[in-house]
């Protein structure tokens, strides 16, 4: 859903079309994804608008990459710890 709505402003029958699921399920997630502060809903007479509100999902990829790097260290350390412990195992044969 959120990726239909990176898109374009969708209704929630809009946002449900493509999935296997009731209007109903689909306004249950809306209703979710709205509580968690990643999309802006707007009616129009009986029409539900629902609009991506990226700045949450700014704060995630700002949290993501700052793990991702932390991470990536670590891995190399461990990689260049076990490429050494190699190079002297096979050096002491």
């Amino acid at each position: 859903m959120l990726r239909r709505l990176a898109e374009s402003e969708r209704s929630v029958g809009e946002l449900a079309e493509p999935f296997d699921m009731s209007f109903a399920a689909a306004a249950k997630h809306v209703k979710v994804l709205e509580g968690a502060g990643l999309l802006k809903r707007t009616i129009e007479g009986r029409t539900h608008r629902c609009r991506i509100e990226a700045g949450p999902l700014l704060d995630a990829d700002r949290w993501i990459a700052d793990y991702q790097r932390f991470w990536t260290g670590r891995l190399d350390a461990l990689e260049a710890a076990l490429s050494s412990h190699a190079r002297k195992t096979r050096s002491h044969k």
